[in-house]
């Protein structure tokens, strides 16, 4: 006979309907405790003052730059020069005498035309901005401030001007005063000078005269000033890219040959005494219980910063990785084929090379792959610390924050080299692992 039938139906009632209230009470707890902490994490980092005191308008500037660039008119006001360079750098300035096809210059008048009747004239007596629907502003910069003057009424949020220094940003481009120097900013789609600088014989060449010049054996030529554009750097990012790809591959590797031996000493059917297996087990622990940026900052105090203090600094934490997944990896080999290899006589080396190792490698190797196509992405920001790789490049186009493209195209490269190693990794597992026919 069964529970249900000696049971009266009157306490089946009793119990499924306890158990239906504890589990709406769990279903509604849970939300509530959730909510409880969204709020108390909304207040504990001041989100709200963290939002009140956020930009939009530098958000918008910072997207705006990713994907253009500026090209800077600047004025000298205290001696009247002008110069004109991309981004504002030396390495992308007009030559003297020559200037972009929107800019005009009639004897002391230099009129920088933005687009839509967005009009700048640099003269000897000031300067003014001819603003369609608005008015022109107009200054005098000098020892006594900007002397800026307004069409009438209240300032639009666009323009913040003080005694000695005015912005104006509009839709065209944005012009600051200062008492020393006036310059005006034009935002132009792409990056510019990506492939050749403004000293080069070939910028502004279209593909089809490009391929012309190098058919005709200027090939070399034409690779050279693309490889060492002074602007961009292609020769410097590649490299930096392959020290990130090294320090990976060192570290990892360099991991996984120091955690093989030291996972035998951990696991429960290779080391019998339990001391042993306690003290290894608690080094692994104690390794990868420190995460790397930490063993970067204390290696980099230690050796100077460099590619090899990041390798070495995933190779410590991935040691104590790889000695727990080993060593859980050998304690569940199969003793039956230990055995085999022990009946031809074989020694303990060579019984662990052929009845363990053959067991646990696609384990192991899988592992391993996976590992160092994680540390690829984690180089780039140990490489920020240790002065090495695309990290550094990415942190000090960041620290900048002028060259926004800049680091748009770091980031890409970043995330493409790490699409290339997630395809590589995959591709080697299924080879070497067999999982492929």
């Amino acid at each position: 006979m069964t529970l249900a039938a000696d049971m009266p139906m009157d306490g089946l009632k009793t119990r499924a309907e306890a158990l239906f209230r504890r589990k709406r009470m769990v279903a509604i707890a849970l939300p509530l405790v959730l909510l409880a902490y969204l709020v108390y994490a909304l207040f504990a980092f001041n989100v709200p003052a963290l939002l009140q005191g956020a930009s939009l308008e530098n958000g918008a500037t910072l997207i705006r730059d990713s994907y253009s660039y500026k090209t800077h008119v600047t004025r000298d006001n205290r001696s009247g020069e002008v110069t004109f360079a991309i981004e504002g750098e030396r390495k992308g300035e007009y030559a003297p005498g020559t200037h972009p096809d929107w800019v005009t210059v009639a004897g002391d008048d230099t009129i920088t035309d933005l687009g839509g009747g967005h009009l700048v004239h640099y003269r000897a007596e000031g300067v003014s901005y001819e603003i369609p629907g608005y008015g022109t502003v107009s200054a005098q910069p000098g020892n006594g401030g900007v002397n800026a003057t307004f069409p009438d009424g209240d300032l639009p949020e666009w323009i913040n001007a003080s005694k000695n220094r005015v912005t104006i940003t509009t839709d065209a481009g944005r012009v600051t005063i200062t008492r020393n120097r006036t310059e005006v900013f034009r935002y132009s789609l792409g990056w510019e000078l990506f492939f050749f600088t403004l000293d080069s014989p070939y910028h502004g060449m279209g593909p089809g005269e490009l391929l012309s010049h190098a058919l005709s054996g200027e090939a070399g030529a034409i690779w050279h000033d693309f490889w060492n554009n002074a602007m961009w750097r292609h020769g410097d990012v590649a490299w930096a890219l392959v020290e990130t790809v090294l320090m990976a591959f060192l570290g990892t590797f360099g991991a996984a040959i120091v955690a093989l031996p030291l996972a035998f000493l951990a696991a429960r059917n290779f080391a019998p005494l339990m001391a042993v297996r306690f003290t290894f087990r608690r080094i692994f622990d104690f390794l990868r219980g420190t995460d790397a940026l930490i063993w970067t900052i204390v290696l980099s105090r230690a050796f100077g910063p460099g590619p090899m203090t990041g390798a070495l600094a995933i190779l410590l934490t991935d040691t104590g990785s790889f000695g727990k997944m080993f060593s859980e990896a050998l304690e569940n080999v199969d003793g039956k084929q230990i055995e085999g290899v022990q009946s031809t006589g074989a020694k303990p080396l060579l019984r662990y090379r052929f009845g363990v190792i053959p067991q646990v490698t696609p384990v192991l190797l899988s592992q391993v792959l996976y590992f160092f196509e994680s540390n690829t992405r984690s180089a780039t920001i140990i490489g920020a610390i240790t002065g090495g790789g695309i990290g550094l490049m990415l942190t000090q186009a960041m620290i900048t924050q002028k060259d926004w493209e800049e680091v748009t195209y770091f980031i890409i490269l970043v995330i493409l080299l790490v699409f290339v190693m997630d395809w590589f990794s995959g591709w080697l597992r299924r080879k070497l692992i067999g999982g492929e026919r």
